[in-house]
């Protein structure tokens, strides 16, 4: 950047850039957005426009680009999209009456975590920022919505605080400077005393108008009060708006509700799936999501994310479920009034923030319009849940009548093309308006009348440039002219003059234009002024709607799916009947294929370990994640699908399914594997559900089994967690035998000659063999490599059946509690042998000695 900028304009180009680094500036220049230097040659390259230059021809050239200001929000998304932060910087006076340089200002700054634009966000997804701040091995994390106003604050062990950011799928995160965390999303460092507790303390008491923090839940933590308020500077930072939509940041306990890691989230694909690029068809989501409005959406992805723990708070969730399930034409009724009720929660964010347009506006009001049928309709429901939702449901009927009354029915997207204001609502409008619209007629009436008091049959009244509207009499007719008639000009054969009223007339019609937009930007103003002092109200109401339109998609996907409501063990048990899969099930009509459903039991005692065996493609992961899936639905208030369901209340469910290679972190799949059990392992509890798709696999056969039988023995003597283990070391189906608690299941096999047919049923008892063979012959394999796998595979069994024997020990009655299992795997040599080869003194052996010692030891071998 140069260091003497050549020109005012680009002094004070330089002087804002200086305000705001880190960040591309979007310099308005009239009708377009224009960028600088390296911010030109940046957006240049990802905008894939026009590089060119100013002062080209000079040596002082500076490279620009530029992007027409109505187009500019989809440019400012590909740049957000990108990673970039962006400035925006607006003429702040009119130029036509600038006396000197226009002012100009940034008024926003955009950024991933902040944005609220349409083109930035999905409708029924959060835009996260979060803040992180670490000290002594605790975390203080926040995360806020710019787009809705939803703000939470919470402590957590240091660990915790990235794999919880990542479930929240934050787009970015601010961190101390000094910080060395990971973090979500693109990461934004601050200095370290905005983290600080009592700067913290003080700007989020003076923006929300507390006197403490105590009703906020954030009174002795420390780490979860600097999170917030670093937030909250970062706003003040980038958005230069009053912020009066957010919500009080207010603490979230963890043990509130069901935790479910992001390992867990990405392997049952709760919300996204688990391989980029696939369709969002193969989520739950997208079999429970049947919402209307942007904000059940939401709330239907965060009640996934976070089911609940309280028992009274789960059935009363049911219990409004459950109504709308059986009044079929209330929730058709209700379906149809949500179907019309816009984003609340994202239109008043707009709205308050400044970037609201006149049509946001009136979508607002009429959302809110539609709010008094939505209550009517409610009136005779018995479910505690929706009464309450029904009472917190408020029109706002002062805004929306005062919406509805000012704003026209088509109103610009810019408040800058007028007509926004609606005709009959301001008289100062009315004359402007109608001076502009009937500009020709007014003249002509004052050159009629003019004509006959003057008796100038020739009089003219016309208009240039320079002198304006003025009225031309010829000179032979100049005797005539009235007194009151000003001289403008003389020409050759005629004068040119003005009168009072055409001069008062005049300067209405060449001011019309600008003073009707500067009016309606003043009604508009004082309209987002009114709408953001309601802003609470229309929040408490967004989430009203939002309750309706979660119950009734949780309803009409329970009618249509054949979900049934779930009941709940205070003794742990859990019995499924006839469980399904929701997605697959779904995928497999589509397909007009049937899915095979299955039973499932666990207990608190005697049956909390169930390890199953079969050939891949049995079905044993449908039948893990259908388990998984069915605890995760009933807790987060849904029907499942079932015949019939007994569960017991969860507190987390953990998953280990597959691996994947995550080489940017240098972690290979063996280590992931190990990682993702360690994380259950040190977590997990005796309300805990656990689910196992294969442990060991990534490492020697007998490292893996050693492994696997390791965990199981950890599970049933000191987790004691309900656990599903599919497994394809035959050798875990032991266990059964020798540890109360654990028992074995198989998926069922159907042999015709040298055929196989999947039957998708889970029964008792262990499989007899995998099929692997079988499996890849399914594949398509070369018949020569099936069937020398087959020699292969019979010579390995018969020579590993007199060491498996060894395996487990005789003891006929099963082991109930926590001890020590002798076992002695795969021993390569006799105990004997073994302990000859311990005793020898190497120090002392000669090699002749040595020869010797190792002749007799294989003749001991061969006898």
């Amino acid at each position: 950047m140069s260091a003497e900028p050549a020109t005012p304009l680009m002094r004070q180009y330089q002087s804002i850039k200086q305000q705001v680094p880190h960040t591309l500036l979007m310099f308005r220049l009239g009708d377009f957005y224009e960028l600088f230097y390296e911010d030109a040659v940046t957006a240049a390259r990802e905008l894939e426009i026009t590089l060119t230059s100013r002062n080209k021809d000079k040596e002082d050239s500076v490279p620009m680009c530029g992007v027409p200001h109505h187009a500019a929000e989809n440019y400012i998304a590909k740049l957000v999209q990108r990673g970039y932060r962006v400035a925006i910087c607006e003429q702040m006076e009119n130029p036509k009456v600038a006396k000197k340089l226009v002012k100009r200002e940034v008024t926003r700054i955009v950024t991933p975590g902040t944005a609220t634009d349409a083109n930035l966000l999905r409708s029924h997804e959060n835009n996260f920022l979060a803040a992180v701040t670490v000290q002594g091995g605790r975390a203080g994390v926040a995360w806020v919505d710019v787009s809705t106003g939803e703000f939470r604050a919470a402590e957590m062990a240091a660990g915790e605080a990235l794999p919880a950011l990542e479930a929240l799928n934050v787009r970015e995160t601010l961190v101390a400077d000094v910080s060395a965390h990971e973090a979500a999303g693109v990461r934004t460092p601050l200095e370290g005393w905005i983290f600080g507790l009592d700067y913290a303390d003080r700007i989020l008491k003076e923006h929300f108008k507390l006197l403490s923090l105590d009703g906020c839940g954030l009174t002795g933590k420390p780490l979860a009060v600097g999170a917030a308020g670093a937030i909250l500077h970062y706003l003040r930072e980038t958005q230069r708006s009053a912020l009066e939509h957010l919500d009080r940041p207010t603490y979230q306990e963890r043990a509130d509700s069901m935790i479910l890691d992001a390992v867990t989230v990405r392997n049952l694909e709760l919300v996204e799936p688990l391989f980029a690029g696939e369709s969002r068809e193969v989520t739950l989501l997208s079999v429970l999501d049947q919402t209307l409005t942007g904000m059940g959406g939401r709330l239907m992805r965060a009640r996934l994310l976070r089911p609940a723990l309280a028992p009274e708070e789960i059935e009363a969730r049911l219990d409004a479920v459950e109504e709308l399930h059986g009044e079929t034409i209330l929730r058709g009724g209700l379906r149809k009034t949500l179907s019309s009720i816009l984003d609340l929660e994202r239109l008043l964010a707009k709205v308050t923030i400044g970037t609201g347009s006149p049509r946001e506006m009136l979508a607002l009001a009429r959302s809110l319009a539609r709010v008094p049928e939505l209550k009517s309709q409610l009136a005779a429901v018995r479910a505690v849940r929706l009464e309450e939702t029904r009472e917190r449901l408020d029109e706002v009927a002062g805004l929306r009548d005062a919406l509805l009354t000012a704003l026209s029915e088509e109103p610009p997207v810019n408040i800058a093309d007028g007509g926004a204001i609606r005709d009959g609502f301001d008289a100062r409008l009315d004359e402007l308006r109608d001076i502009s619209r009937n500009s020709r007629q007014y003249i002509a009436g004052i050159e009629t009348r003019e004509k006959t008091r003057t008796t100038i049959g020739s009089l003219k009244i016309r208009f240039n440039n320079v002198f304006g509207y003025y009225i031309e009499i010829s000179k032979a007719n100049l005797h005539l002219v009235p007194p009151d008639y000003e001289r403008k000009q003389t020409l050759a054969n005629a004068e040119r003059f003005t009168t009072p009223e055409l001069k008062v007339l005049e300067a209405k019609i060449l001011e019309a234009e600008d003073k009707i937009l500067e009016i309606e930007k003043e009604i508009f103003a004082g309209l987002r002024s009114q709408a953001s002092a309601e802003a609470m109200r229309i929040r408490q109401t967004a989430a009203a709607v939002a309750e309706v339109d979660l119950m009734a998609s949780l309803a009409e996907v329970a009618a249509g799916q054949r979900f049934v409501r779930p009941r709940f063990s205070a003794e742990g048990e859990m019995r499924v009947m006839a469980g399904r899969h929701p997605v697959i099930e779904r995928l497999a009509e589509r397909e007009a294929a049937r899915f095979i459903p299955n039973d499932i039991y666990l207990d608190a005692t005697k049956q909390f370990l169930a390890i199953i065996t079969g050939p891949n493609m049995g079905g044993k992961s449908t039948y893990l994640r259908q388990a998984a899936l069915t605890i995760i639905l009933a807790q987060s208030g849904s029907f499942v699908p079932a015949q019939e369901a007994l569960l017991p209340v969860v507190d987390r469910v953990f998953t280990r399914i597959g691996a994947a290679d995550n080489l940017a972190r240098g972690r290979s799949t063996f280590m992931v594997e190990m990682t993702e059990t360690a994380a259950f392992i040190n977590s997990a509890t005796p309300r805990s559900f656990v689910v196992l798709d294969e442990i060991g696999r990534g490492t020697a056969t007998y490292d893996g089994l050693a492994l696997a039988w390791a965990v199981v023995e950890f599970i049933h003597d000191r987790l004691q967690a309900k656990t599903l283990f599919a497994t394809h070391y035959h050798e875990l189906t032991e266990l059964a035998g020798q540890l109360n608690g654990v028992t074995n299941l198989h998926v069922a096999v159907k042999e015709a000659g040298d055929q196989i047919i999947f039957l998708r049923r889970v029964e008792p008892g262990a499989a007899d063999r995998s099929y692997g063979i079988e499996v890849a012959r399914l594949a398509a394999l070369p018949v020569a490599v099936i069937e020398r796998a087959r020699e292969v595979l019979a010579l390995h069994e018969k020579s590993e059946h007199s060491v498996t024997e060894e395996l487990v020990p005789k003891p006929s009655k099963k082991r109930g509690g926590a001890g020590a299992m002798q076992i002695q795997l795969f021993e390569p040599v006799g105990h004997q042998i073994a302990e000859r080869i311990r005793s020898v003194n190497l120090d002392e052996l000669r090699p002749v000695d040595a020869l010797n010692l190792l002749a007799e030891l294989q003749r001991e071998l061969k006898g």
